[in-house]
């Protein structure tokens, strides 16, 4: 099925949303959680993305972006919205009845464990993530996008909404400074 008949059912059947929802979840999750360090936040993050794709998805239309950069877009304004305050959002979690939110959990913690044990793994990569986290927002946000993701220019262009030669300065720049913090004199 391709993302156009699916947005025609999910706006006919908001429960068909579950069927987007288990497509992107995952890479969603990993793209925040890479980018947060933390499992908690990344959770929380997840969560407002999707809540806020669901709640707006009636109003989305291909205008040359897909479903999927579109849920990329939603996730790195939420991962900025996240990192500007200083006291966090309701998350979804908080809006689900008590039988769904164990369920939801039950499904979170296998994630966790799953996640986790990857983290764990790559003592390198927590080192980097802990240095890209100290470096701005602008460049944090393509080497995620880039390196980690494994996004191409285009896809990066179109999630960020900037052209392609700032996107490749940006990266260069961002990983010179990277490698400056990681490799220090």
């Amino acid at each position: 099925m391709n993302e156009s008949d699916l947005l025609k059912r999910i706006k006919s059947n908001p429960e068909e949303f579950s069927v987007l929802f288990r497509l992107y979840y995952k890479p969603i999750f990993g793209y925040i959680l890479r980018r947060s360090g933390n499992f908690d936040e990344a959770a929380d993050i997840a969560s407002e993305t999707f809540f806020k794709a669901f709640r707006y998805i009636n109003r989305f239309s291909y205008k040359g972006i897909s479903v999927k950069i579109w849920l990329y877009r939603i996730a790195t304004n939420e991962i900025n919205l996240y990192a500007r305050q200083t006291k966090r959002h309701n998350s979804l979690f908080e809006r689900f009845l008590d039988d769904e939110m164990e369920k939801f959990s039950n499904y979170l913690e296998d994630d966790r464990r799953e996640y986790e044990t990857e983290l764990q793994k790559h003592g390198q990569y927590l080192r980097v993530l802990k240095e890209l986290k100290t470096l701005p927002a602008k460049y944090q946000e393509v080497i995620s996008l880039k390196y980690f993701e494994g996004k191409d220019n285009m896809e990066i262009c179109e999630i960020l909404s900037v052209k392609e030669g700032t996107l490749k300065s940006l990266l260069s720049r961002g990983i010179e400074k990277l490698r400056k913090n990681c490799n220090p004199l």
